[in-house]
């Protein structure tokens, strides 16, 4: 299972390493070694959350989010996406950004850098989001009970999240965005640039999370629509693969903008380990290899299902993420320190869980669940 799952990331990482050997040598081999860590420190919550949408979708799904999901992520947000933030930020056309990238490094970082506001500001919107989302939902198993209660019950209000978001956004347009950081330490006021990008990436999450949605439901009707008409040879409305593939193409698309917004953090950070543009895409491309392959091992290893508070400390370490972005657009953060909060969430999830199971082991069975459900907080 193993090997069958991350073969191709051991195969990427091979080829990775050795490119980067004849591109620079010993050098750029530790580069893109570092760039790896960086990327899958940073993105470990983006493979749990992930796992979550992804064992919904059939085994050819998963295959498509592992091949041609990954070259989106890799070429489209790891190499194609910085050179696009320059060809904008900076007025030039296509080969223009491409051609600065390879010859005038340093003009190409400073660019990245200064377009940092307006990434950060969608990327913080869209995660915000996610977050918002989930703890306004009541859910049958909580992690933090003394937090999601409350709020599950404030989740009933109409467009709470929407509200909540626009508000933070107007916070930091009018707070972080008026000091911008940019290159060279100078501050500049961006709160307008920082709005409109904002309200951008809550766009993009309504329609995509909504398109995803509403074809998921489609699905489980026509399922439950299915299952009662099954012993009728004729079946009325459209057919069960064809509306499959349309719920599963929108969840992928939902799974490709989601991970976009994971990247963002990685992408900036990695200039400050190197401004090459090839070494950026080698080591970036290479974790985020290793993070499709494990989640695709969390789907098929049921991890999700026996550990039931990995995807809350993982929804948690969204929403500090989605914080720290915003943050960042008048202060530097450490990537570091990015990466640990993550970490520590989603670690002190899986230790709640492994608590949880015990608990339920020692009392007979899955009936104390709701016993150790209660007693769950970190």
């Amino acid at each position: 299972m193993l090997l069958k799952t991350f073969g191709w990331s051991f195969a990427v990482t091979a080829l990775g390493l050795v490119a980067a050997v004849f591109y620079g040598g010993w050098t750029a081999f530790g580069v893109v070694a570092i760039l790896t860590v960086l990327e899958i420190s940073l993105s470990f919550d983006n493979a749990v959350v992930n796992a979550g949408i992804l064992k919904k979708m059939n085994a050819f799904w998963q295959k498509i989010f592992l091949t041609v999901g990954i070259l989106i992520a890799v070429f489209g947000m790891r190499l194609v996406f910085p050179v696009v933030i320059v060809a904008i930020s900076a007025q030039l056309g296509p080969i223009e950004a491409v051609d600065l990238a390879l010859t005038d490094k340093d003009r190409y970082q400073q660019l990245v850098t200064d377009a940092h506001p307006s990434i950060a500001a969608f990327g913080g919107m869209f995660l915000l989001m996610i977050f918002l989302d989930f703890i306004f939902e009541d859910r049958d198993i909580k992690w933090l009970t003394w937090i999601e209660r409350p709020l599950a019950k404030l989740g009933k209000v109409d467009m709470l999240s929407v509200c909540i978001a626009l508000i933070v956004l107007l916070i930091a347009s009018m707070t972080v965005a008026t000091h911008a950081h940019q290159h060279g330490g100078a501050h500049v006021d961006k709160a307008e640039t920082v709005l409109l990008a904002g309200i951008a990436g809550l766009i993009t999450y309504l329609v995509v999370g909504g398109l995803s949605s509403y074809f998921e439901n489609k699905l489980e009707e026509e399922e439950e629509r299915e299952h009662e008409e099954e012993e009728k040879a004729a079946r009325a409305g459209k057919s069960p693969v064809k509306l499959a593939g349309q719920a599963a193409f929108f969840m992928f698309l939902y799974l490709e903008v989601l991970d976009a917004s994971f990247s963002f953090d990685g992408v900036i950070g990695a200039f400050a380990i190197t401004n090459d543009i090839v070494l950026m895409a080698l080591g970036l491309g290479i974790g985020a290899m290793y993070v499709r392959s494990l989640t695709v091992y969390l789907v098929r290893q049921g991890t999700l299902d026996d550990y039931v508070y990995l995807e809350h400390g993982a929804h948690y370490a969204i929403g500090a993420l989605a914080a720290l972005l915003l943050i960042t657009i008048q202060y530097e953060i450490n990537e570091i320190i990015t990466g640990l909060i993550g970490v520590i969430l989603i670690g002190a999830s899986f230790w709640s869980s492994v608590r949880r199971n015990k608990r339920i082991a020692q009392a007979g069975g899955p009936g104390a669940g709701e016993k150790a459900e209660v007693s769950s907080g970190v």
